[in-house]
């Protein structure tokens, strides 16, 4: 049972090196950009953006949440998270059903 594990993982991990030749690996030059990555030269956050980077944010805005020095870095502040009771912003609030 054990070999047949250690072959499985070897298999699998031979795959992934093959499969991966073609791509740039992370990491193996990390004070250098890999050639040809795509680059952000510039981000302007739209209306649309910052309406729902501040989703659930009450007024007045607080100067540190920084939406504008954002840039177009990833943010887990625009999308949805964890759910109710830790639901502090209402993204995953049901629409109230009518009586």
């Amino acid at each position: 049972m054990r070999s047949a594990l250690f072959l499985g993982a070897i298999v699998l991990g031979s795959a992934g090196v093959l499969h991966g030749q073609s791509l740039p690996v992370a990491g193996t030059a990390p004070d250098r950009r890999p050639e040809g990555a795509p680059r952000v030269e510039r981000f302007e956050p739209d209306a649309a953006w910052l309406a729902r980077f501040h989703y659930g944010v009450s007024e007045p805005l607080p100067p540190h949440l920084g939406a504008r020095d954002q840039g177009a870095w990833y943010t887990p502040f625009n999308r949805p998270g964890m759910l109710p009771p830790y639901d502090l912003r209402g993204w995953h609030e049901a629409t109230p059903e009518p009586r």
